[in-house]
C-alpha cells in the first residue's frame, strides 16, 4: 500500500499548494486555502456525475484525478481543467492525472477523495486514503464483501476520518418523509417490507478480447482474479453507460448489490437497523431462482426481495410505497397521498401534505440531507457524521451480502448482527471475505 521515495517526490513535486485544514467557521465566501481539496479515483460514468458536480462547489477544489484507462484518466483532466480555465475564481488549471491511486494516496495536500471504481476495488483504496489522514466518499455498496465492511468501519474510527457512502437516496425528501412515516407508527406495526431489485452476481464467463493499447488491465482486475480481457467489464475510452461488470461477483455482486443497496438501505432506515440488521437470511426454496430471498429481524419483521416498487412498508394500519420520485401513502385500505406520474399533480405538493397533516408534530425526525453531496463537505468540515456514513455503509452492504451469500449457497444463514458475525454452526468463514491476488490484501 505504500509508495516508495522516488514515486513520493515525483508526486510532491506537483503538489504546489500547502496542505492546510478546513478552517472550523466558513465565511460566506469561501477562501483558497479553505476550500476542501479533491482526488478522484475511478473516472467512468458515476465519477464523471461526481467531479462535475464537485467542480461547481464554491467549498471544494479538484486537484487530481486517476483511472487505469489512459483516454478517460485524460478526458477527466482535460475536463476539469477546462473548467477552471473559464472559472479561476473557483480553482486553478493545474489538475493532475494519475493512474495508480497510491500517487493521490502519497500527496499530502488532499483533504479528501472520492472513490468511484468497480466493487472489488472500493476498499483497499478506502482504507489506504483513511490511513493517510484523508475523508472519503466512495460510491455503494460500500465493499465487496462483509470483511471489507468490518475492515472500512473499524478504519474510520481509528483514524478519525470522515465517511460518505453513495446511497444518495437518503438525501431525497421522498425516501426520508416515507421512512419517518413508518419511523412514528403512522402505518402501525411494520409486518414486512417489500424491497425491488435485481438479480445475485453471477461467476464471470466473459471470452477474452482483443485489447488495444492503453490501458492497465492487469491495475484494473487488481485484488481480483486476473483474466483475458472483455470490453463489458472495462468499455475503452469514455463511455456513457454504466458496464455490466457489476453483474459478475468477482468484481461486483448483481442486482443485490447493486440496486440492492439502495432499496435495503431504505429498508434498514425505515426499521431503526442502521446499527444493526437481520438476524436470519433465507434463501428460496428453489435453488435456480434469483428472487425470494428473505432477511428476517430479531423483532419478526420481514424484508423480502422481490420485483415490484421500490421499498413498500407494510404495517396494520397502512402502507408506504416509495420509489425514486414515487410515493404512495395507504391508511386502512384509503389512499391518502400519492405520487407516481404527473396526472398525481406534483411530488413536492404530496410530500408537503403527508408532512403537514401526518408529521408535523413527529417525535422522530429522521436526519435531513437536501443534497448529499454538499452533505459530505458539510461533513468534512464539522467532523460529524454524514447521512450515509461507514456503519450505514458498511452495514447495508452487510445485508447485500448475506442475501447474495444466501442465495450463493441456497442456505439459510444465522447472523448476529452486533458482533458482525455468523452465528455459532452457521456461515462459513470464506462467506465472509475473498480470495485477494497477490500483492492486494485486506
Amino acid at each position: 500500500m505504500k509508495t516508495n521515495r522516488r514515486s513520493f517526490l515525483k508526486t510532491a513535486a506537483v503538489a504546489a499548494a500547502p496542505f492546510i485544514l478546513p478552517s472550523k467557521i466558513w465565511a460566506a465566501e469561501t477562501k483558497p486555502n479553505d476550500r476542501i481539496t479533491m482526488a478522484f479515483i475511478g473516472m467512468g460514468r458515476q465519477n464523471h456525475h461526481l467531479m462535475g458536480s464537485y467542480l461547481q462547489y464554491k467549498e471544494s477544489r479538484v486537484v487530481a484525478v486517476c483511472d487505469v484507462d489512459t483516454t478517460r484518466r485524460t478526458d477527466a483532466q482535460n475536463r476539469a481543467n477546462e473548467f477552471y480555465k473559464n472559472k479561476p475564481e473557483l480553482g486553478s488549471a493545474d489538475v493532475v492525472a494519475y493512474s495508480d491511486f497510491r500517487e493521490i494516496i502519497a500527496r499530502k495536500d488532499i483533504d479528501a477523495v472520492c472513490i468511484a471504481t468497480p466493487d472489488h476495488w472500493h476498499t483497499i483504496p478506502v482504507v489506504a486514503a483513511l490511513e493517510s489522514g484523508k475523508d472519503v466518499y466512495c460510491e455503494k455498496p460500500l465493499t465487496h464483501n462483509i470483511h471489507e465492511s468490518i475492515v472500512v468501519i473499524d478504519a474510520v474510527k481509528k483514524n478519525k476520518r470522515v465517511l460518505q457512502t453513495g446511497s444518495m437516496q437518503r438525501s431525497m425528501s421522498e425516501f426520508r418523509i416515507a421512512c419517518e412515516l413508518v419511523r412514528n407508527g403512522i402505518i402501525g406495526k411494520i409486518d414486512h417490507v417489500d424491497c425491488s431489485f435485481g438479480p445475485p452476481g453471477v461467476p464471470c464467463d466473459l471470452p477474452e478480447e482483443a485489447m488495444e493499447p492503453g490501458l492497465d488491465w492487469n491495475m484494473w482486475c487488481g485484488p481480483g482474479p486476473l483474466r483475458g480481457y472483455n470490453s463489458i467489464l472495462s468499455p475503452r475510452g469514455v463511455h456513457t453507460h454504466y458496464p455490466d461488470w457489476r453483474k459478475y461477483k468477482e468484481y461486483g455482486g448483481g442486482m443485490v448489490c447493486d440496486w440492492g443497496a439502495h432499496h435495503l438501505d431504505i429498508a434498514q432506515w425505515g426499521l431503526g437497523m442502521d446499527e444493526s440488521g437481520p438476524v436470519e437470511v433465507v434463501a428460496p426454496d428453489d435453488p435456480n431462482a434469483t428472487s425470494g430471498g428473505v432477511l428476517h429481524y430479531a423483532n419478526g419483521v420481514r424484508v423480502n426481495h422481490v420485483s415490484g416498487f421500490g421499498a413498500e412498508f407494510f404495517g396494520d394500519k397502512g402502507t408506504v410505497k416509495v420509489n425514486r420520485g414515487q410515493i404512495e401513502f395507504y391508511l386502512d385500505g384509503i389512499k391518502i397521498a400519492g405520487f407516481v406520474n404527473r396526472e398525481d399533480g406534483s411530488l413536492g405538493a404530496t410530500l408537503q401534505k403527508i408532512e403537514e397533516e401526518y408529521l408535523k408534530d413527529a417525535k422522530v425526525k429522521l436526519y435531513k440531507s437536501d443534497n448529499h453531496l454538499t452533505d459530505f463537505l458539510d461533513c468534512v468540515k464539522s467532523r460529524k457524521k454524514p447521512i450515509t456514513n461507514e456503519i450505514v455503509g458498511g452495514r447495508t452492504a452487510i445485508c447485500c451480502h448475506l442475501l447474495n451469500q444466501a442465495y450463493y449457497n441456497h442456505t439459510t444463514i444465522k447472523w448476529k448482527p452486533k458482533k458482525m458475525a455468523f452465528a455459532s454452526g452457521s456461515g462459513d468463514a470464506k462467506w465472509l471475505t475473498r480470495d485477494y491476488r497477490a500483492p492486494w490484501k485486506v
